[in-house]
C-alpha cells in the first residue's frame, strides 16, 4: 500500500465557477449563518468599573480585552458620571466623578445610577464589578467602603481590584510578590478594621493585586480573568470568554464543542456511504457551519474582512475532494465512497486545522487578506485524518 502524504491538500482551481459540471458550487450561506447564530446565542457581559481618576482603570480594561475596547462601539451618557460602552459580547460601565462639586454622597450618586440601570434592558444589566483602588492607598476610604456596600446590598458580585502593584522579584526562583505597599494593604483586607481595632465589614467576593502596564510589566490579570469568569452569571460566561483577550484556552474550550457536534453531524450524514462525487452537498454545509460558529468564538469579523469571492474560494479548498479521494485510496475495499467515519474523521481534523488558523489570525500573526492563500499551510493532510480515524476506532 502506498504511504500516506504528509503534504496539505491544495484544489489547483478553487474558484467554485470552475468546478466540474456535475459538482455542485459551494454555498458558503451556512459558514454565514451558523457565524451569526453563535454570536447571538452567546449574549454580552456587562462589567462594572469603578474607581477615581488616575487609577488606572482604561489601563486595566485594556490589557484584558483588548486595546482601547471601552472606547470603542457605542458609547452612552446613562446619569451623571456613568457610561456605557458596548461592543458585540462586551458590555462596560463607567463609574467615576462621583466625589466632584455635590452635596450628594458617592454612595448616593452610585445608588441612583444603579437604579437607572436596572431601567436599561435585560442584555445590558451588570454582572460582575472591578471595585479598583490603588495598591499605593494602603487603606479603603469611608467612601470606598460605604460603596461596596451598597453594591453587595444589591446582590452584585464585587471583586477588590488593587491597582499599579510593584512587584519584587525573587532572584533565584523568579517568582514575583507585591511589595510592602501592597502586602500592608492585603494583610489589612484579610482582617479589616477601623481606626480603633474594631472589625469592619467589607463584603467582596475577592482581592485580586495587578498590574496593567508600565515597568513592573502585566501581573494578577489571569487571576482577574479566572475570577470574573467564576462570579459572572450562567448566561454571561460565554460571552465573558469571548470578550477577554488573554486566555486562548478558554476560546479554545468553546471552540472544541462545536467541532464535535460537526463532527458527529458529518458520521450521522455519511450513515449511508456518501459517493465522493456528492460529498459537498451533505458535508459542505456542516463543515462550514462549524467554521462560522468557531470564527465568531474568536471574533472573526471574516464577512466584513474578506470578499464574498474569498470566502467561496476558501470554502472550495477547504470542502474540496480531493483529501477524500486521496485518503479512501489508502483503504482496500473504499471504492470510491466516503463513510461515516471517514466523513468525522475529515471534519474533525478540518475544525482543528480552522481552530489553529483561527488563532493564529486572532493573535494578529496572519494577515486575514491572505487567508484564502495561507489555508494550505492549515489544511489537514492525508496522514492526520488518517490519524484521526485511527484515534475514534480506538475510543470505541
Amino acid at each position: 500500500m502506498s504511504q500516506p502524504s504528509s503534504q496539505p491538500f491544495t484544489q489547483p482551481n478553487t474558484h467554485p465557477t470552475s468546478q466540474l459540471l456535475n459538482e455542485p458550487p459551494i454555498d458558503n450561506t451556512p459558514y454565514l449563518a451558523e457565524s451569526t447564530t453563535q454570536r447571538t446565542s452567546m449574549g454580552r457581559f456587562n462589567l462594572a468599573i469603578i474607581g477615581g481618576t488616575g487609577v488606572g482603570k482604561s489601563s486595566l480594561v485594556n490589557a484584558v480585552f483588548g486595546q482601547d475596547r471601552a472606547r470603542t462601539g457605542l458609547g452612552l451618557p446613562v446619569t451623571r458620571g456613568i457610561q456605557y460602552y458596548t461592543n458585540s459580547t462586551l458590555g462596560i460601565w463607567d463609574f467615576e466623578g462621583f466625589e466632584i462639586g455635590t452635596s450628594l454622597t458617592p454612595a448616593d450618586h452610585l445608588r441612583a445610577g444603579l437604579a437607572e440601570i436596572r431601567t436599561t434592558p435585560a442584555n445590558q444589566q451588570i454582572s460582575v464589578v472591578w471595585y479598583c483602588v490603588l495598591a499605593q492607598s494602603a487603606r479603603l476610604t469611608p467612601a470606598d467602603i460605604s460603596m461596596i456596600r451598597e453594591l453587595a446590598d444589591q446582590g452584585l458580585p464585587v471583586v477588590l481590584v488593587l491597582t499599579k502593584v510593584r512587584w519584587n522579584r525573587n532572584v533565584i526562583t523568579g517568582a514575583r510578590k507585591p511589595d510592602d505597599d501592597a502586602t500592608q494593604f492585603l494583610t489589612w483586607l484579610d482582617a479589616p478594621c477601623d481606626e480603633n481595632g474594631n472589625p469592619i465589614s467589607v463584603p467582596v467576593r475577592r482581592v485580586i493585586p495587578t498590574s496593567a502596564a508600565g515597568p513592573q510589566g502585566k501581573h494578577g490579570l489571569s487571576e482577574l480573568v479566572a475570577e470574573t469568569l467564576t462570579l459572572a452569571p450562567e448566561g454571561a460566561k460565554d460571552a465573558f470568554r469571548v470578550a477577554q483577550r488573554l486566555s486562548l484556552p478558554l476560546k479554545r474550550a468553546m471552540a472544541r464543542p462545536v467541532m464535535a457536534a460537526a463532527t458527529a453531524a458529518a458520521a450521522a450524514a455519511a450513515v449511508t456511504p456518501i459517493p465522493v462525487i456528492a460529498d459537498s452537498v451533505a458535508l459542505a454545509p456542516i463543515q462550514l457551519g462549524m467554521m462560522g460558529r468557531i470564527a465568531a468564538i474568536y471574533e472573526l469579523e471574516i464577512k466584513s474582512m474578506l470578499s464574498t469571492q474569498a470566502l467561496a474560494q476558501i470554502a472550495a479548498q477547504i470542502t474540496g475532494k480531493a483529501l477524500a479521494r486521496s485518503f479512501i485510496k489508502l483503504i482496500p475495499g473504499a471504492g470510491s465512497v466516503i463513510n461515516a467515519s471517514v466523513a468525522s474523521a475529515l471534519t474533525a481534523s478540518t475544525g482543528e486545522a480552522w481552530i489553529r488558523l483561527c488563532e493564529q489570525v486572532y493573535m494578529g500573526k496572519v494577515d486575514l487578506s491572505t487567508m484564502n492563500s495561507l489555508w494550505k499551510d492549515y489544511a489537514p493532510t492525508v496522514m492526520q485524518v488518517g490519524k484521526k480515524l485511527l484515534e475514534q476506532r480506538a475510543a470505541k
